[in-house]
Formats: structure tokens, sequence, C-alpha cells
């Protein structure tokens, strides 16, 4: 018979039944763990933390310090900069050449640097413990003189991934960056990344270079003395460096070659046969010319060079011997206390000459780029521009005279107006009252937009008086500009580097546009009659010269830009400061000027400076609105050495100097001539 069963709980003891609180929940169902058990745990825990921690720091490791970079050079190698004909115009950048391979060469070469900076080099881990203390005691003791205790693997770590700052947090990251290094490479790889970024002094980087500047032969060619020398360079290069301190370095490659001796690498007495290295520097060409445009085409360079060893020659679009007549320009010119500026390109923006200024020594600020002045009635070939894609043409007619509406009243310079004029006539007058009325016509943002089509980035202003130049902008933005008439198709960009081959697609995007073949011939004439028979006829050449003056108010600058044969060439003159120019200076007289006397060599179009006395605008030039009693209309003149030619309508009549009078029964037409014009623009 099967026994009752019986309530376990009625086996308990109620006095040992402690009472609970109030709210502490039911008692567990599991036993409570035991010590062992608690003690698994937490080790768990901690190598879960561990583990974790290890994975965040090698994430870390793999970001900041990727072990790509340590095949880098670190410092921006040198750049040569070749014109298009092959002169050197510029060297930039340390002097470093291709790595070295440790198998390659004579042992006492590694042994050398690993004697003087490392002993225990093939033995540590990347952190030499026994290298730390005996630096650190060193410095304790020492009078002054200080040790370091970093291994090359950290010295590698510092100089690769890190800055040069000597705070706790960057000797931490530099153990653990080295710790890194040494887990992923070779004892090999270390010593020649290490050997091949380090810096010898010179502007010289990695043994292979410094080999070749210093001994002019190869790493895998040094002597015992040689490689000493080099090797105890590294604790100050710059005031070591042997071609500047050569018993300076001579005496600490004594102490390389007793660290050898020290290290067992060579005994005493090899030491002591050993005579000192001598010098055999290599020298290389200094840069002569080009500087400011150097300095505008080498961030492009670099790009194109790439991160990689040794010496990369560049070729540019800058043509030597234009460069050489741009700078004998700029030096001739009168400018006084002024600046100057000239860049010269192909219709295609190839840049073949570029000046920023009177003398790089004393100013690195190219003018020609990185200033932003206001471009006077140089800007209106915009206006006219716009004008003509709104279907007018240079016959058609518009008032030159005085604004007396509106709040915006700009008048011409000198005061001098000319009736009803064409705009063939108002634009080599340079009439700032037409260029305004023109404006005011086609809209201010139809002037914006053929400025941008033209390659003008520069902010301009949305008024009326954006029509005589008042915004500011960069020489070479102007002269890409005059480039795409001379080209035919905008936009036109500048460029010293010639053009990389580029893919359908980027050859879709970057694909011109043409000019209508009416406005194109139209604008032209228009740069024709300025730079011929207007205010910048002291620039005309034999050949077919085409462009327009600019000058700002209170002459604050001159500016010509123009081109012929082939070549398109602006010329800026005016102070940094922005204060006016003295004398009244225009563009129609020393920018033009400039621009004749370098365009005519640059072209090898070979002309004499006019005299000064027969350059001014009124001589050279005449266009007046006359009226005629028979209704005939409006009449060109222009007065030259030679006599004066009349245009009327289509006709022109020539009429000599010497040509005798009319008889005394032929009574001349009576005529109410205006003023001829000053000859030049003066901004608001």
């Amino acid at each position: 018979m099967a026994e009752p069963m019986t309530d376990p709980s009625s086996t308990v003891d109620p006095a040992s039944l402690s009472p609970r609180e109030f709210g502490a929940g039911p008692p567990s169902a599991f036993a409570p763990p035991t010590p062992w058990r608690r003690r698994l745990q937490i080790a768990g825990w901690i190598i879960a933390a561990g583990l974790a921690l290890l994975m965040l720091m090698i994430g870390w490791l793999a970001v900041t310090a990727p072990l790509s970079r340590s095949l880098r050079p670190i410092a921006p190698p040198s750049i040569s900069l070749m014109s298009a004909d092959s002169h050197l115009i510029a060297r930039r950048g340390a002097v470093i050449d291709t790595p070295v391979t440790i198998a390659q060469l004579p042992a006492h070469v590694p042994q050398a640097f690993m004697a003087i900076e490392d002993r225990r080099f093939y033995s540590h881990w990347g952190v030499d413990p026994r290298g730390v203390a005996r630096a650190a005691w060193h410095n304790l003791w020492s009078d002054g003189s200080s040790q370091g205790g970093s291994t090359i693997t950290q010295q590698l770590a510092k100089g690769v991934f890190l800055s040069s700052d000597r705070t706790m947090g960057r000797k931490a990251r530099e153990a653990m960056i080295a710790f890194w290094l040494e887990a992923w490479l070779t004892k090999d790889q270390i010593l020649e990344r290490y050997l091949s970024n380090v810096y010898f002094g010179d502007n010289v980087y990695g043994l292979r270079a410094a080999s070749l500047h210093y001994f002019n032969r190869a790493p895998e060619r040094l002597t015992i003395p040689q490689a000493a020398m080099l090797a105890g360079l590294l604790k100050a290069p710059s005031r070591l460096a042997p071609t500047s301190n050569l018993k300076g370095a001579r005496a600490r490659a004594a102490l390389v070659t007793q660290a050898m001796v020290d290290a067992g690498y060579i005994s005493q007495a090899e030491r002591n046969a050993l005579s000192p290295a001598r010098l055999n520097v290599r020298e290389t060409p200094d840069a002569t010319t080009g500087t400011y445009f150097a300095d505008w085409v080498l961030p492009q360079a670099r790009d194109r060079a790439g991160a990689v060893y040794g010496e990369q020659k560049i070729d540019t679009t800058l043509d030597w011997r234009i460069q050489r007549l741009a700078e004998a320009a700029i030096r001739r010119a009168p400018l006084g206390g002024a600046q100057a500026a000239l860049v010269a390109m192909k219709p295609d923006g190839s840049v073949v000459a570029m000046v920023g200024g009177k003398n790089y020594t004393k100013s690195s600020f190219n003018r020609a780029v990185q200033a932003k002045r206001q471009p006077g009635s140089t800007f209106k070939l915009f206006v006219y521009l716009a004008a003509f894609r709104a279907g007018m043409t240079p016959e058609d007619m518009i008032d030159d005279t005085p604004i007396t509406t509106g709040s915006y009243r700009p008048a011409n310079h000198g005061g001098k107006y000319r009736g009803r004029i064409s705009l063939r006539q108002a634009f080599a007058a340079s009439s700032n009252v037409a260029a305004v009325r023109l404006t005011q016509k086609v809209g201010v943002d139809n002037v914006i937009k053929v400025a941008r089509d033209l390659g003008v980035t520069a902010p301009l202003t949305e008024d009326l008086s954006l029509a005589l130049g008042t915004s500011e902008i960069p020489l070479i933005e102007l002269a890409e500009a005059y480039a795409a008439v001379a080209a035919g198709a905008y936009p036109v960009l500048a460029h010293g580097l010639p053009p990389e081959e580029q893919g359908w697609f980027e050859k879709l995007m970057a694909r011109q546009r043409s000019f209508g073949d009416d406005e194109l011939a139209m604008i032209r004439d228009l740069l024709s009659s300025a730079a011929n028979r207007g205010t910048g006829s002291a620039a005309a050449l034999r050949t077919s010269t085409f462009g327009k003056t600019g000058t700002t108010q209170d002459s604050r600058d001159a500016i010509f830009v123009g081109y012929a044969g082939g070549l398109v060439t602006a010329v800026w003159i005016g102070n940094d400061d922005n204060s006016p120019l003295p004398g009244g200076a225009a563009g129609g007289g020393i920018p033009a000027r400039i621009w004749r006397n370098f365009m005519s060599g640059a072209i090898n179009e070979t002309v004499e400076d006019a005299p000064v006395e027969t350059q001014d605008a009124d001589l050279v030039n005449a266009i007046a609105n006359i009226s005629v009693e028979t209704g005939i209309g409006n009449v060109q003149f222009g007065v030259d050495e030679g006599g004066m030619t009349v245009n009327i309508g289509p006709a022109q009549i020539r009429l000599p100097t010497d040509q005798p009078a009319p008889p005394a029964d032929t009574a001349p037409p009576r005529i109410a001539p205006t003023q001829p014009p000053e000859g030049e623009d003066g901004g608001p």
C-alpha cells in the first residue's frame, strides 16, 4: 500500500524562517552561486571587456595608422616645373628618392644607424624598457644633455603618423602604433621605411636621397665613414648638415663609429683605421624665373605627380621666351611706386606668361590671380555682348548725353559728351553714360548672364553701376573672358598644365558653347575699333589688334586687355593700398604701352615705342557727332600723322596733310563739331 505523500514544508522548522522585508518579492527558486562560479563570471566579464577594448583599439589603429601610409614619403617630394620648351621654371618641395632595401645595403649601413639610435632593434617589440630606463637615468644625473629612449619603430610611428608635440598622450599613442607596426611588419620592413623617410638636413629626406646629395653615390656603395656621418645627422640634421658644418658632422660621425665598436659591429682596430668621410655634393640647378606662375600651378602639379618618391618633372604651358619678355616689359615700365601684373594665354586658356608683381622676392602676392580689383570699362565687353544678344548692332544709336533722371547718374570722363552716337562709337570712346543706358535697356541680369557664360565667377553687383566695372574681378578672369572672344567659344578656363586625356563623359561636361556668327563679328568689330581708333590706340600693332581699356574711379586701377596674333594678354597697374595713381593714369596710357611692348616681341612683330606725346588719345583718335545742314548725319573721322580719315556711312574719304585747299568759290558745309573724347573712361 502506497505511503501517503508528505508536504515538504511540514518538515521545515518555522523558527528557522526569518521574516522577509516588505516588497522584497518571492524567494528565489535558484540556489545562490558558489564563490568559484562567481569568480568565473567576473573573469568572463573582464575578458569580454578586454576583447571589446582590443577591437576598438585595432579599429582606431587601422584608421589612424594604416600601414600603407608608412610607404609614402613624409614630406612633399621635389617637383621640377618645366616650361613648354624644356627650361626649368622652379623646383619646389623636398629632395626625396626611392626607398632602400635592407638586403641590398652593406651590413655596416644599417648597423651604423642601429648603433647610435637603437642597438636592441632586432630584440625588442617596438618599445625598449631598458632603453627608456637608461635614458631616464642619464637625463636625471646628466649636466644638461639629454638622451632619447625612443626606438626606431617609435621614431617611424612619430614621423609618419603623429605630430611632434611632447605630451604624454602623444607618447602613449606612439607606443601603441609601435606595437601595431611590430605586429604586422618584419624588422627589415620597419628599418627600410624608417631609413627611407628620416630627415638628413638640406631639405633631403631618405637615405638614398641623402647618399646621392652628400656623396654623389648610391647607398649600396656607402663606406663605413660615410654611413656613420649620415647616421650621425639624425640627432640634429639642420645644425649638423655637413654642407654648412663639416666639423660638427665629422665629430658626430666619430661618436657613431665608436658606438659601432661598443655594439660589436666593428673592432677597435677597424675603427682606428678609418678616415673621415669626404663630401662630394651633387649640385642641383636653382630655379630662376616663373615664380608667380610656379606658385599658381604648383597645387595642380602636386595632384598630378601623386605621393611618390623621387623628383618629378612636370611639364607646364609656360613659354620661357614669352615669360622673359613679360618680365622685361614690366621691369621697363615707368611705374614709380605702383605695382603691375600681366597674364598672357593662348585662346584655349594655356597660360604662357604670368607676372604677379614687380619683384617676387619683395612680395610674393600674385596680383594676376589673387588680387580682386575693379575692371573699369573692360567690363563693358559683357554689356555690349548682352546688347548684341538682345538684337542690337554696332550701327544702332544711343544717347551719349548726361543722365538726369534716377538715383544713379554717372558721368563721362572729363564731362565730355558726344550727343547721339552709334554703339561702335560709344564703345571706342568708352562712354560711361552709353554703357549704363545699354545696361538699363537689356537688364542687369542679362549682363551678369553674359559675364558668367564667359567665365567670371566673382560676385557681381546687381545694379546699374555694374556696367562701369565696379565689381572686383581677378585679372586672370578678365583674360579668360577676352580669350573666349578670341577663340569664338566659351567658357575658356586658364590652365598652367597641359590638359590630360579626358573620357567621353568629361568631354561632354566640359564642352564649350559657340558665339553666334553675327554676335562674334560685332563684338570683334567693337574691340578692333577701341584698340585701333579709340581709347586703346596706344596698344595698336600692325597685326589686327583687339582690346579694351579700363580705368577705375580716381585712377585707382588702369587696365588694358586684348589679343593679337593668337595671344591674349591682360595688363594691370595700381597700388596695393588702392590709392589713386599719380597723374590721372589711364588704361590707354602705361598699361596699353606695356601691352604693346610685350606683344610685339611675343608675336615677333618688331616695333618702336611711339613718342609719348603722340600717344595722347585726343591726337590719335577723335570721334564726333557732327550735324550737317545737308542731313548727312553721323560722321566719324580719325587724325594721324598722314592726315585725316572721314567715314560717312559706308564711304571713306582720305584727306592727306598736303592736299591743296579747295577753290574759293567752293563753300564747305557748315558744321557744329563737338569736343573730341578724352580717350579714357573714368568709372562711376
